[in-house]
């Protein structure tokens, strides 16, 4: 009999197998598509030899993760690379805001009226933040705060909406950019805890960088898998699990699933049927014949580049999607260039670029030209460079990954109280109602995002049960 069965070969999955294997428990994952990888993988999705990443691509939480941060990742194959400039946020009069790694270059960005603001409100929590990023993602009964004094001031300014913290800078482009930065969870800008959302991507810029992996966010799942191979952890792909006994006997199960599926393999019937999922996205890779021609220099330089005119365009697209239920006519885009910075993604002299904008949960309609029109805005004959594209709704994006329900790419409604409690209230929210069952998903704390976190958190619950049993 096996100690440990892991379902679901994501970043999650991946990081709960490792963290057992790795204390000597025998562990088997079991993944249903024909790589390991969840939101982590590569594919050429248009044209040989441009290598896209279906979902995430730009990872500041990665590169911030205790979890990751604990593991020798880079002995199989994970380098990371850091473009000049982590974010750009450009403005329709050609100019933009920019996410540095240098504080003072970002509050330059903003101006001299919200400079100095700028500054106050991420320097308190700078020297501190590998201190502060573990005592934030760790679930409090399963690590004591280090720090809880930066914790606790963390959460004064991070609790509140967005809004309120918006009402620190007198300018828009402060307040734009940091609107576009909360934005990353599909999450209204005026929902609860909002503000720490928009802190901790700031704050992960300026200390660790937003990087890509090399070739691709494949590498992170790979070397995650290498690492559990070296510990004789087994992984079988191409394996679907839709019950409980398609499973060997095993003393713990670890499920890196939504609560749906869980409910559904392990028979709990409505035990998760208050669980919300949130809008869904509309993803567009592209192959292109050369770099994005943006108007603004500032995001020829960067990885990511946010799009939003300011920040009420981008309230507003944010609002159709998850409270009016319709797409947005200028919907805010999160964009991605890895090849600025990883000529390995594209034939020479190509590029790789994608984006996506927020559309209601399950949407069925077609986002493209709304897309390629927010695009021509800032960057003026980007159809032109455009060599082939493939796109994805939330059909298609569920298709390409259960865990993502309705186009949910972050398993789970970012809003409330589910931003932090989640599945369910619950002071255990690894357990299920059977006893050797666990979720390790990102619908459980600390959130969605490429970190590794849930799994490294649901894993000491798991051993702690071995132990004793």
């Amino acid at each position: 009999m096996l100690d440990a069965v892991v379902v679901g070969a994501g970043p999650n999955g991946l990081t709960a197998a490792v963290e057992l294997a790795r204390r000597g428990f025998s562990v088997a994952l079991f993944e249903a598509k024909g790589t390991v990888g969840g939101g982590a993988r590569t594919e050429e999705l248009t044209l040989p030899g441009f290598r896209h990443d279906p979902c995430s691509a730009a990872h500041p939480l990665a590169v911030c993760s205790p979890a990751f941060r604990g593991l020798p990742l880079e002995r199989y194959g994970l380098e990371w690379l850091h473009p000049e400039l982590p974010m750009a946020h450009p403005f329709p009069d050609g100019t933009a805001a920019v996410l540095a790694r240098s504080v003072g270059e970002t509050a330059a960005s903003f101006g001299p009226r919200d400079a100095g603001a700028y500054r106050r409100l991420v320097t308190p929590f700078l020297h501190r933040w590998d201190t502060l990023v573990r005592d934030f993602m760790s679930l409090p009964l399963t690590a004591l705060p280090r720090d809880p004094v930066t914790l606790a001031r963390f959460g004064l300014v991070g609790l509140p909406p967005s809004t309120w913290l918006a009402r620190r800078f007198r300018d828009e482009r402060a307040r734009t950019l940091f609107a576009g930065l909360v934005a990353h969870v599909m999450a209204p800008l005026s929902g609860f805890a909002t503000s720490a959302i928009g802190l901790v991507f700031a704050l992960a810029a300026h200390t660790r960088g937003w990087p890509v992996a090399r070739g691709g966010s494949q590498a992170i799942s790979d070397a995650l898998a290498g690492y559990l191979r070296e510990f004789g952890g087994a992984v079988h792909t191409d394996y679907e699990v839709k019950r409980l006994d398609d499973l060997p006997p095993a003393r713990a199960y670890v499920f890196d699933t939504s609560p749906t599926a869980l409910a559904r393999i392990a028979g709990f019937g409505d035990h998760y049927a208050r669980y919300r999922y949130g809008p869904g996205v509309f993803k567009i890779d592209y192959a292109l014949d050369g770099p994005v021609p943006w108007t603004a220099p500032e995001a020829r330089r960067a990885g990511t580049v946010q799009i939003g005119a300011d920040s009420a365009e981008i309230g507003a697209a944010l609002r159709a999607a998850s409270r009016e239920k319709q797409a947005p006519d200028a919907p805010f885009l999160i964009t991605v260039q890895p090849s600025v910075v990883d000529p390995t993604r594209a034939p020479d002299g190509k590029h790789v670029f994608w984006a996506y904008g927020h559309v209601p949960h399950g949407w069925t309609g077609d986002l493209t030209d709304a897309i390629e029109r927010q695009l021509e805005r800032f960057a003026p004959g980007f159809r032109d460079r455009v060599l082939a594209r493939a796109t994805a709704g939330p059909p298609e994006l569920a298709a390409r990954n259960a865990n993502y329900v309705g186009g949910d790419i972050a398993t789970g409604a970012v809003s409330g109280l589910q931003t932090l409690l989640r599945p369910k209230l619950s002071l255990f929210p690894y357990s299920t109602p059977h006893p050797a069952v666990f979720i390790c998903s990102q619908a459980t704390p600390p959130g969605p995002g490429v970190h590794g976190m849930p799994g490294h958190n649901a894993a000491k619950a798991v051993w702690r049960r071995l132990r004793q049993t």
